[in-house]
């Protein structure tokens, strides 16, 4: 393979035998020889700027917290009596996105499960992100196998070690002295029992069985050994807003009905209201003890890249602006976090594509702009579609010079767009409604102003990139035939 002057690809003669071992699939010859440069190769050549790049990603759980303790240490005072064997008061977690919630919880639970092992007392936590596993069947479902797997274990070692008792046994009848087996009769009769427990144990299926039968498998996976269980829910007014508080109503009455184990919830939200649409019941009981996770400030965001950073990165290999700058975008966003680690991350890969051999301000200020375009891309992406069509309407106005837009028009060229690609046509009154959701959303940016004696609009423009937007909506399939009715549009604007 070369590059010709004009700079193509030349991958030989077309007429090359496909069948040869030299030859892939699509023709392109293979040389072995090691001087050719292949395509990694000048990608591979500048040196690494990352040390670890994974610790700059929201799945890392820092072995420390920065501007965190007060409330992990509340959490530890409340999960605490899970060790002494007791039920932990059910916790409910708020705070916006990117205050260190999900990350504090695991970190701790991840301490409570190691001090378990260390004074041998039987104390689990399990996670559930409800934004992936948000019904009540799949919560449920997913519970009962994961407990059912760990049940599985414990009989298959409780086993093992029977069976090498009754081996020794047969050798030796003294071998039973000390052990919870007065006879043989005795051990071979629990041997009998756990080999009889392993076949009754079946696994939940993702659909198909009615909730009450995955519930009570659930019931009977959790309660067949001693043990107390913290079921942390991340995301939890998804669940509720999906499934309603039924899941959240039949956990938090299980306690009454256990004989061996005991479970307590501990719930993770963004939304502070959420509570406020559940049964009194479950709001009672589910929040026992409540803790809020402030918005960081620019100065902890810095310490928190800061330590993140020493790790992730190369030794100098940020100029010092980099990371105050990520601080002070992040502390834009509402003091997020996670905002600020991505900023991190992908300042450091731009860099890395570039074969820069540090990170500087403007990978950070391109970084920006990237993470800022790949959100309104989602956002656009996931409207619902009279919305799009709204957008649209605005997008073709802005492209044909008018400034100022106001309801009036946009309704103008949305009606015409839906006639065009046989939509239904909603009233002037909730269009005005949408594009209140879109000024909410980022995507335009709309202000009422005063005609006078002619009443008040909304006169809005754009706040997004025109063409990337448009390129969005286009590639929704739903949307038909809307790039059609452009010239049709434009037709409406020449006369």
């Amino acid at each position: 393979m070369s590059v010709t002057a004009d700079g193509e690809v030349d991958v030989g003669s077309a007429g090359r035998d496909r069948s040869s071992p030299d030859v892939d699939f699509d023709g392109v010859v293979l040389d072995d020889g090691d001087d050719n440069q292949g395509l990694f190769d000048d990608l591979l050549s500048g040196e690494p700027i990352f040390e670890n790049k994974e610790v700059l990603r929201p799945s890392y759980t820092p072995h420390e917290l920065p501007h965190r303790n007060d409330q992990i240490n509340r959490m530890a005072t409340i999960l605490v009596s899970a060790l002494r064997g007791e039920t932990p008061s059910n916790i409910l977690i708020y705070g916006k996105t990117g205050t260190g919630k999900t990350a504090s919880a695991k970190f701790v639970s991840q301490e409570l499960e190691s001090t378990s092992q260390k004074y041998d007392v039987p104390c689990e936590v399990e996670y559930i992100n409800c934004e992936v596993t948000d019904t009540q069947y799949r919560v449920l479902a997913q519970l009962a196998n994961t407990f059912i797997e760990k049940n599985q274990q414990v009989i298959a070692d409780r086993l093992e070690e029977h069976r090498e008792l009754r081996s020794q046994t047969a050798d030796d009848p003294r071998a039973l002295a000390g052990t919870e087996f007065a006879t043989l009769d005795e051990l071979d009769a629990r041997i009998d029992e756990l080999e009889a427990d392993a076949e009754e144990m079946e696994e939940v299926p993702m659909t198909g069985w009615p909730t009450d039968r995955v519930y009570s498998t659930f019931f009977e996976a959790v309660d067949y050994h001693e043990r107390v269980v913290v079921i942390m829910l991340d995301e939890i007014d998804k669940l509720v807003e999906k499934s309603g508080d039924d899941t959240l109503y039949n956990l938090s009455r299980m306690n009454s009905e256990l004989d061996r184990s005991r479970i307590s919830i501990m719930g993770i939200s963004n939304d502070l209201k959420f509570t406020d649409f559940l049964d009194p019941r479950v709001k009672s009981s589910l929040g026992e003890e409540e803790i809020v996770f402030p918005p960081y400030d620019a100065n902890q965001l810095r310490d928190i890249l800061q330590h993140r950073a020493d790790i992730a990165f190369k030794e100098e290999a940020l100029t010092d602006d980099v990371i105050p700058l990520c601080a002070a975008f992040a502390a834009q966003e509402h003091g997020d976090a996670r905002r600020a680690l991505d900023l991190l991350r992908t300042a450091g890969e731009l860099a890395e594509r570039s074969q820069a051999e540090i990170v500087a301000e403007k990978h950070v200020r391109q970084a920006q702009d990237k993470i800022e375009l790949d959100r309104v891309v989602e956002v656009v992406r996931t409207l619902p579609t009279q919305s799009k069509i709204v957008l649209f309407a605005v997008i073709l106005l802005e492209k044909n010079g008018v400034h100022n837009i106001n309801t009036g028009e946009v309704f103008n060229i949305y009606k015409r767009l839906c006639e065009e690609i046989d939509a239904d046509v909603l009233t002037q009154r909730r269009v005005t409604d949408l594009i209140s959701e879109l000024d909410m959303l980022g995507i335009v940016n709309a202000v009422v102003v005063s005609k006078g004696r002619y009443g008040r609009t909304k006169e809005m423009g754009l706040s997004v990139p025109v063409e990337e937007t448009e390129a969005v909506l286009l590639s929704d399939s739903r949307l038909g035939d809307i790039e059609n009715a452009q010239p049709f549009v434009q037709a409406r604007f020449d006369n």
